[in-house]
Order: structure tokens, then sequence, then C-alpha cells
């Protein structure tokens, strides 16, 4: 996995954070905490205290060396105002790993998160070598999934039951994205 400190669009930064930026991340997690709870697992109040998410910061870190993970804050001048994460690299045959993402309240609809994802995942074709990017979304994300679809991602199946969003366990549409240059 190649190194990597800012991927630049347009209009944005994607940026690799240190445990030395845990208080921009902090801020950014407590003015969003209720718009992002619905499609997040719940989070205890611990969760958004400075001490864990550098704990969390360090950990996304090792996952990078690791080549198992990119974490990056989406940045509009030195705010941050949204993530970009692949996770679960997986090598070998597969070459694949998943999407996450999300955009503070204030910064929807104005194409920011379409601008983001998209450098992040050519970042991830050409400069890591992956042959697939996969993503999942709640059938009432109406939102994510219009995203997903305008970056060009194909619905690959419905899974029950998938991943325990706010403390329910939701069903999800799996879908994929396939490097175009392979």
């Amino acid at each position: 996995m190649m190194s990597l400190d800012v991927i630049s669009t347009a209009r944005l930064q994607l940026r690799v954070l240190m445990p030395e930026h845990a208080a921009m991340v902090q801020q950014y997690l407590l003015i969003n905490r209720e718009h992002l709870a619905p499609w997040e697992p719940a989070r205890d109040g611990d969760f958004f205290s400075l001490e864990k998410c550098e704990e969390r910061l360090l950990a996304n870190a090792r996952l990078m060396e690791a080549g198992l993970a990119v974490h990056l804050a989406v940045c509009k001048e030195e705010e941050m105002i949204g993530i970009c994460n692949f996770s679960n690299i997986v090598r070998g045959v597969f070459h694949a790993c998943h999407l996450g993402y999300a955009i503070a309240a204030r910064q929807q609809g104005q194409g920011y998160m379409f601008e983001a994802v998209q450098a992040g995942i050519r970042h991830m074709f050409q400069d890591c070598g992956l042959h697939r990017v996969m993503a999942n979304y709640m059938p009432e994300n109406q939102r994510s999934g219009a995203l997903l679809a305008r970056l060009g991602f194909e619905k690959e199946g419905y899974a029950k039951s998938y991943l325990k969003i706010n403390g329910v366990w939701r069903d999800h549409i799996l879908t994929a994205l396939v490097n175009p240059a392979e």
C-alpha cells in the first residue's frame, strides 16, 4: 500500500488524520451526533470523548500501516465535513475492500460526498491496486443509494439483518464497483 497524506479535489482535501487531530474529529462527531445516529452503530457518550477519538485515530493509523484500511477525513479548507473510509482490505485473489462514508448535516446536497468518494475510489483503484470496492446501505437511505448509483456501483444482493445500526439489526442492500481498468 502506498503512503498517503492528502488527496486533493476541486473543493476538498481527503486527509489521513493522526491522534493529534483528535479535537477536529471530536468536533465533527459532536456537531453531527444526531444527524449520524440513524445510520451508525449506537454510540455511548464515551465514544465522543477526546481520549476515545485519539485511540481510534491511533488504531486507524495502525490499520493503514498494515495495509488493512485507508481512513480519510473529508475537509473543506480546515474544517472536517465528512469521512471516507476503505476498510477490510483483502489482497490475494480478492483485492477488495468495503467503503464507508458520511457527510456533515449542513454540507448535504452540495456534491461534496460524490467528489470525495470518487477521489477516494480513484486512489484505491489506481494507487492501491484494488479490483473491487463494496458498499452497503439500508434500503430507506435513499441518498446513499443514489450516491452509490451515481458513482457506478451495481446492486449485488440484499442482506437480511446485516448490521446492528443504532441498536437494531438492519437489512442492507449490497453493492460493488469493479475497477474499470481491469
